[in-house]
């Protein structure tokens, strides 16, 4: 099976096959582009012409290096013309008879020697591969979409794949500029095994009204750098086919998380299935655009706005990172801040860090000097709560333990003036239990942060089911003084961003575990195919395996789902001690500074 691959013949001319089609034109590969359809393989010569065309106007490629590409692509409506090719790849529609039919024709057209892949993301290579004649010679190859952008190719063996096979796909994803990472032949293979788990969670929390589609789409994409939101980007992928990967996946898996949301079924049955219909759980333009319109379920700016408390002056009470950070958020706006800790000397210790940070600010040209001493002007450290008398929103930022915030609430309870708003910056703990620590629980709210607060844009607000409507409208008054985006959500486990990314990244460990694919691989994966900006094993080990399992451990308890259960590799590390960066070893070794 030692062959160059340089003729390559792609079934299936929609938007992906014809993305691939371009790739291996551009590369110097002889292209057939196969499809039954005249009117698809018409518009895959207008595409492969018009993003050329893109190409040349941006410097990337010549005008002869264009021409040659096209002169190297041809299509055809017949399997036939793929008889000389060494490599056929099919990307037809996502079912097992059109797929095995495609193969089934194949074995009698195409060379012993030639290499089969499929393009699916959703089925089983190795059941495709025993409809062929020569199951060694058939292989998953997952391309993402656009495929010209994308970086990442998925490599999928069954157990009769040959690895002269694997080996020659492999150095041809290398020779395209890809990225290619090995996977076995499971549904969703890493990358969208992942992402698939992930979006249906998002599409299940949107069908509970915990939050709003806007909502849920801001805070994955405000708190976790995300390019897209889960919903936005179901749209984009198509509602249907999610769905259909989803069913394959479940059908593999029998986790509950997997099971398809059942709004993506409503969806799909009234033939909603995003922008290639022009609407899903947004609504568009037309058919095809990315342009979302306004519709019914679009907020109103007026019905957002509701009559708030005033609030000239805020307490900050802790003294970590996140306590002085968000101290320094409140000053920069003009608000008047009292950062209180447990001494007077553990208060002036945080005030210097925001010195400091305010410092780096000047040096990087954000800042001037004039605002920074203004800024460090407005910030008492007081070394008790008896600071926060005369404060009209008081917010704690102390450790994540429900006793301590417990106890200081009742403090805050007996110190802050009535009518102040008291805000927890909590996590994962239940805001009302915090709450009924005080003879007010009216007055209180989660104001969730991320960290670093200074830099982070999103806010989670959590309303009780005790919340007066007050409070949460000077909150979100608040957010927008400080400049920052704030998402309504409930008061349960993990809010918005939490309860979907705590999941995901427990479901890469699994993958771990069941030594599926490296660390390495599942973080090339989700960066190159899912546009993360960090893989799930790098972040756990910023975040914290201590952090991560605690979070972990509130959803499971919370929720009751078997799949939420958190991975026991990840209780192994945080028994050892092996925490992540902040002691030199987690899910990866750190060199100590």
């Amino acid at each position: 099976m030692d062959t160059p691959l340089s003729t390559i013949a792609v079934v299936g001319l929609g938007t992906m096959g014809t993305g691939i089609a371009e790739v291996l034109a551009l590369a110097g590969r002889e292209v057939i582009g196969i499809d039954i359809s005249e009117a698809a393989a018409r518009q895959a010569v207008t595409s492969l012409e018009a993003s050329t065309a893109r190409a040349v106007a941006r410097g990337r490629i010549t005008e002869q290096e264009r021409a040659a590409a096209l002169a190297r692509f041809r299509t055809s409506d017949t399997l036939r013309a793929a008889a000389g090719a060494e490599l056929v790849i099919e990307v037809v529609p996502e079912t097992y008879e059109i797929k095995q039919q495609v193969f089934r024709e194949l074995d009698a057209i195409v060379s012993p020697a030639a290499i089969l892949a499929t393009g699916t993301n959703a089925l089983s290579v190795t059941r495709l591969a025993a409809e062929s004649q020569r199951p060694e010679r058939v292989l998953g190859l997952h391309f993402f979409n656009p495929a010209p952008a994308m970086k990442l190719v998925e490599v999928v063996s069954s157990v009769l794949t040959a690895p002269p096979a694997v080996e020659a796909v492999t150095q041809l994803a290398r020779e395209l500029g890809k990225e290619p990472v090995a996977v076995g032949d499971r549904p969703g293979f890493v990358a969208d095994g992942l992402l698939f788990g992930y979006l249906n969670q998002a599409a299940a929390m949107y069908e509970a009204n915990y939050a709003s589609r806007e909502d849920i789409d801001a805070a994955m994409k405000l708190g976790c750098g995300l390019p897209m939101g889960p919903l936005a980007l179901l749209d984009l992928i198509g509602i249907d086919t999610a769905r259909t990967v989803l069913e394959a996946m479940y059908a593999a898996s029998h986790d509950r998380l997997h099971a398809p949301a059942p709004v993506l079924g409503q969806l799909s049955e009234a033939g909603l299935t995003g922008r290639k219909a022009g609407r899903g759980f947004y609504t568009y333009e037309a058919p095809g655009s990315q342009t979302v319109v306004p519709d019914a379920l679009t907020p109103s700016p007026e019905a957002a706005a509701g009559e708030g408390r005033p609030v000239g002056s805020v307490g900050v009470a802790g003294s970590g990172t996140m306590a002085s950070g968000i101290a320094e958020v409140f000053a920069k706006a003009g608000y008047t801040v009292v950062l209180a800790a447990r001494s007077q000397e553990k208060a002036d210790v945080a005030k210097g860090r925001i010195a400091k940070s305010l410092e780096r600010s000047v040096s990087k040209g954000r800042l001037t000097a004039e605002a920074r001493d203004e800024t460090l002007g407005r910030i008492t450290a007081a070394g008790s709560l008896d600071a926060f008398a005369e404060v009209d929103l008081a917010v704690e930022a102390v450790a994540e333990d429900l006793e301590i915030k417990q106890q200081l609430f009742a403090t805050l309870d007996k110190v802050c003036r009535p009518g102040a708003v008291l805000a927890t910056t909590t996590s994962s703990l239940p805001v009302i239990a915090v709450a009924r620590a005080t003879a007010r629980p009216e007055d209180v709210i989660g104001m969730h942060f991320f960290n670093p607060a200074p830099a982070m844009k999103l806010v989670e607000v959590v309303r009780t089911v005790l919340t007066a409507d007050d409070v949460h409208a000077t909150v979100r008054a608040v957010c927008a003084k400080i400049r920052k985006h704030p998402v309504d959500c409930g008061d349960r486990a993990g809010f918005i961003v939490n309860a979907l990314l705590f999941p995901y990244l427990n479901n890469a460990i699994k993958m771990v575990e069941e030594h599926y694919a490296s660390l390495d691989d599942i973080d090339a994966a989700m960066k190159l195919g899912g546009g993360y900006p960090m893989g799930p094993f790098e972040l756990l080990d910023v975040v914290g395996l201590d952090v991560s399992l605690a979070i972990e451990k509130v959803l499971h308890r919370e929720f009751r789902d078997p799949g939420l259960a958190p991975a026991p590799l990840l209780e192994h590390l945080v028994a050892a001690g092996c925490l992540g960066r902040k002691t030199g070893r987690g899910f990866r070794e750190y060199a100590r500074r």
